[in-house]
């Protein structure tokens, strides 16, 4: 008999894991001495759950087993019973655990090679290293068995305890572990490159000084924000969701709706990928896939009041499992609160009606933020009065760097960011899966282009242009780019439901300026990350399909990623549909990402288009602010 949940898609407890744990070992005594990678709640199917929200828990903890081997559990926690377990192909394995970086590192520090090659650097004093295990996927060492985990390791020297390490990079010396044979097989050295000299802490204790902080930006509510949580449910302005933390793809948002109608059922980041363009022998071989190698959800940061968030905050926790089988409390790991966003509409009128009207724009705001190495990534999903839903990824953190030397280094690829550092090319790229309930029914896929059209007797001056919306069928049609110059959007439609004008409701998917894949298709990175390759796809939902990149990257080649599952072309026409938005950023290092980069922004919107019948926010009472203060 199934348990009374508060709801299915509430965020798993601390106790849920536990038990989970517990009953994956009673089950399976060999399971006392595997690494676990991270617990996930297996999410209702959508249809199922609009009937009936009373269903059975079921989680999936997903680890390595003390052969080195995957696997995942499934677990049904109403029943309190392991439902099954399978083996992961080692072709395509789960994300690294913190007992495997640990190993890694222990292993390097251990091994003779790297110790003679630290000692041609002059390097004795071991504690001073720090070593930053990197994926050993893709460009796989020649000593690393097939079917066989692994990472590479490179090395910084740290002056102090406090220093920052990154400063002083060990440059040509990578080590190649097996964690599968627990053993380094080979210390690659490209030759000694003196360490750098100088420092770059970013600690405000390692500041020549502080400059004079500016003057304090109050934010107050004094009649009490203007929405509610409860477990995980937000509702703000006639929105609803909820959010959790998932541990592969970080802050994930589900059944958003607003005026109880439904615009998505879920949506989180399903993969991304960081591939570097320099020939460095410290960098070429790099391009992570920072979610499903390590895992967003379980790099999540604690948050902090009045820093990563400011104002009248309301926080949730998130619990994960530990390597060793333990639980791990994430304090405020998903921040909520209200900001003030400018005008939200305005008209000065110029006749004889006198109408000034102005109405102020706010937004809802669930955020977070995960550390994965050197970088640090805000994933925050914006709500606005008028419809709109914005996510925004903030990256900052420190980027990757080399010791400079001229005849390492190149032009057009490898940037000077300090008299002794530089710093490579490289992409940043997000693939966000987005799954549709608009207006609770099956979507369709729309491309609409803006041309202008020809001069002819209707157009004598040539100025004339019109936007003409493609239907987008089947999969292969929907593999899309984004188009600047043909102001080229997309557009999810419901058929079924029209608006006052007689057009279906709809809401339009709007691009910055994003690149895609630069990495040649043919080569490992653009066969493991080709959801990188386009800006857009679609698919009809199936619940296995959850990454662009395959569910399991560790050590892959491509497998189960957006190339695969799309492989049959299936009919998109009208169905339940999936998008797959990639975006992102190509990094050009300058001297002002040293030693901690600004942050660099790059998102999609979603708008409305059709969905209302008018300006949603006309009703909007005005609310000038009679606090605020001018010179007069």
């Amino acid at each position: 008999m199934s348990q009374n949940f508060s709801h299915p898609l509430n965020s798993l407890s601390a106790t849920e894991i536990s038990e989970a744990v517990s009953i994956l070992k009673k089950s399976n005594k060999n399971h006392e001495n595997s690494s676990f990678s991270y617990i996930s709640l297996e999410e209702p199917d959508k249809k199922l759950l609009k009937e009936n929200t009373n269903l059975e828990r079921f989680v999936k903890i997903v680890g390595v087993d003390q052969k080195s081997n995957g696997f995942e559990a499934e677990i049904n926690l109403s029943k309190k019973e392991l439902i099954k377990e399978e083996k992961i192909s080692n072709k395509a394995g789960p994300t690294y655990t913190l007992a495997e970086i640990f190993k890694a590192i222990e292993l390097t520090m251990g091994d003779e090679n790297y110790q003679k090659a630290l000692k041609k650097r002059g390097i004795k004093d071991l504690s001073l290293i720090q070593i930053d295990p990197w994926p050993g996927g893709g460009f796989v060492n020649k000593n690393i068995k097939n079917g066989n985990r692994a990472l590479k390791a490179i090395s910084f020297l740290k002056d102090s305890e406090k220093d920052n390490a990154y400063a002083r990079p060990i440059q040509g010396l990578i080590a190649h572990i097996d964690l599968t044979e627990n053993k380094v097989v080979e210390i690659e050295d490209h030759g000694v490159v003196k360490v750098p000299e100088a420092h770059a802490r970013y600690d405000k204790d390692g500041q020549e000084f502080l400059r004079e902080n500016p003057k304090e930006i109050a934010i107050t509510q004094p009649e009490g924000v203007g929405f509610s949580v409860e477990d995980n449910l937000i509702s703000w302005e006639g929105w609803q969701l909820r959010a959790s933390i998932d541990p592969i793809e970080g802050l994930a948002l589900h059944q958003v709706s607003l005026n109880n109608r439904p615009i998505f059922y879920r949506a989180g980041l399903s993969d991304m990928v960081v591939p570097y363009g320099s020939s460095d022998p410290m960098h070429w071989w790099k391009a992570v896939h920072d979610g499903t190698e390590y895992g967003f959800g379980t790099m999540t940061n604690s948050l902090t009041l009045g820093c990563d968030c400011l104002g009248e905050i309301h926080y949730l926790d998130a619990h994960k499992l530990a390597f060793d089988g333990s639980v791990e409390t994430i304090e405020n790991a998903i921040c909520i609160h209200e900001e003030d966003f400018g005008v939200q509409w305005k008209h000065n009128d110029s006749t004889q009606m006198g109408y000034n009207e102005v109405r102020r724009s706010r937004r809802l705001v669930v955020s977070s933020f995960a550390t994965i190495g050197n970088y640090d990534y805000g994933i925050f999903w914006y709500l606005y009065l008028d419809g709109t839903i914005q996510l925004e990824i903030k990256l900052t953190g420190v980027v990757g760097i080399s010791a400079y030397h001229e005849d390492i280094h190149k032009s057009g690829q490898d940037f000077k960011i300090s008299p002794e550092l530089a710093s490579p090319i490289h992409q940043h790229l997000f693939n966000v899966r987005i799954d549709w309930d608009l207006d609770d029914g099956d979507n369709q896929l729309f491309e609409t282009n803006v041309e202008p059209l020809p001069i002819n007797n209707v157009n004598p001056e040539g100025t004339q242009f019109q936007a003409i919306s493609s239907h987008l069928t089947k999969e292969s049609e929907a593999q899309r780019n984004i188009a600047p110059e043909k102001s080229r959007t997309w557009k999810i439609v419901n058929p079924n439901k029209l608006n006052k004008v007689g057009s279906p409701t709809s809401y339009k998917i709007l691009y910055g300026n994003t690149p895609t894949l630069l990495s040649n298709p043919d080569s490992p990175p653009g066969k493991r990350a080709a959801f990188a390759k386009h800006n857009i796809w679609a698919t009809p939902f199936q619940n296995e399909e959850r990454s662009g990149g395959g569910r399991h990257t560790v050590m892959h080649s491509g497998e189960g990623g957006l190339e695969e599952i799309t492989a049959k072309d299936r009919n998109i026409s009208e169905c339940d549909l999936v998008t797959w938005l990639t975006f992102g950023v190509t990094h050009i290092p300058r001297p002002e990402d040293w030693p901690v980069m600004p942050v660099e922004y790059c998102g999609i919107h979603l708008i409305p288009v059709g969905f209302f019948d008018q300006n949603p926010t006309i009703n909007l009472p005005p609310s000038c602010s009679s606090i605020s203060k001018s010179n007069k």
